[in-house]
């Protein structure tokens, strides 16, 4: 695992709770903060069609304790943040898709689950700091580019929606409360343990399988401008934001830069030694919900942490093909 600075905010011996820790992220995040030598309670739902597995936290070590628990149910999140000086919200719903289908399960996933989780930070750990993972998707179809945090907010989907109701939420807690919250707005993000049977979670996962199993990828569209940044950057950034210096803010966290989808999919094929794709249109369930070109502009937060991405593109993508090879049977 390349070692990444966590900034100046000291980890060793620090309780941290992780909700949504076994999914992607989050699994890398509790793997990382180990390394730092923190107390580390994952709590995570295992919710049917998410991105948590079992298999992101094997071979972990004694200090990453994992409970089964839905946040959803206001009774058990007492009990989670009590005593703990860092709290990670990754609990979520991400599939823009579902929340279209089902969208009150994604209002109670990622509206009222928020607000459970932060009515008890407020009850039992007042002293908390709290990183809150939102998404690019709030700002909708951009207008300008690249995209900073005074950009219109706009979203074109349900969920995009509910999580910046979320931001808001951890926002209003900071303002009225006092509790140390802070949004962080992610690009799209890939690397080891993310979900790769379907496109729930993102795109490049369902490409990832595709070039590994011999069966090619689609291409949807094409000509769309997309950041991407690796899992460990984005655990930096994450690991920086819980300083409480930087409570009550919102920033973007981007990655490397902008590459069109065909350019993308050229890199992985390429980078792989193998695979094939075909261009097609974009399908008619996804088109009213696409939100074009996208990157970010994050200067705000690197000049707030000093923060930057250090995985290139090709090196990401021959760190992630090179762990499915390996784990292929437990993600696809």
């Amino acid at each position: 695992m390349q070692p990444v600075d966590a900034g100046t905010f000291g980890w060793t011996g620090r309780r941290v709770l992780l909700a949504g820790g076994l999914g992607f992220i989050g699994s890398n995040l509790a793997r990382r903060l180990d390394a730092l030598g923190a107390d580390v309670l994952v709590a995570d739902a295992m919710l049917p069609g998410g991105g948590a597995n079992r298999r992101n936290l094997d071979g972990g070590s004694p200090r990453v304790r994992v409970v089964e628990a839905d946040l959803r149910d206001p009774a058990l999140s007492p009990a989670l943040v009590d005593g703990r000086d860092v709290v990670f919200n990754l609990f979520a719903q991400t599939s823009h898709v579902a929340s279209i289908e089902d969208p009150l399960a994604d209002l109670s996933i990622n509206a009222q689950a928020q607000l459970n989780l932060l009515e008890a930070c407020r009850r039992h750990a007042p002293r908390a700091s709290i990183v809150y993972t939102g998404t690019r998707q709030v700002y909708g179809v951009p207008r300008r580019l690249p995209v900073d945090e005074s950009h219109p907010i706009d979203p074109v989907d349900v969920n995009g929606l509910h999580k910046f109701a979320a931001e808001g939420y951890h926002l209003v807690y900071h303002r009225v409360h006092g509790l140390a919250t802070c949004v962080l707005r992610l690009t799209n993000t890939y690397g080891p343990r993310m979900r790769i049977r379907d496109a729930r979670q993102t795109f490049v996962g369902t490409w990832i399988r595709g070039v590994l199993a011999g069966d090619g990828f689609e291409v949807w569209g094409g000509t769309q401008l997309r950041d991407l940044a690796y899992v460990d950057d984005v655990v930096d950034a994450l690991l920086r934001a819980a300083d409480p210096a930087h409570a009550g803010r919102v920033f973007n966290v981007g990655g490397s830069p902008p590459v069109t989808l065909r350019a993308l999919a050229d890199t992985l094929v390429r980078v792989a030694g193998r695979g094939a794709y075909r261009v097609v249109d974009y399908p008619a369930s996804r088109r009213a919900i696409d939100i074009g070109h996208y990157h970010a502009d994050d200067r705000r937060f690197r000049e707030a942490t000093g923060w930057a991405p250090r995985t290139g593109l090709d090196e990401g993508l021959a760190r992630t093909l090179d762990y499915f090879r390996e784990h292929f049977e437990h993600y696809a």
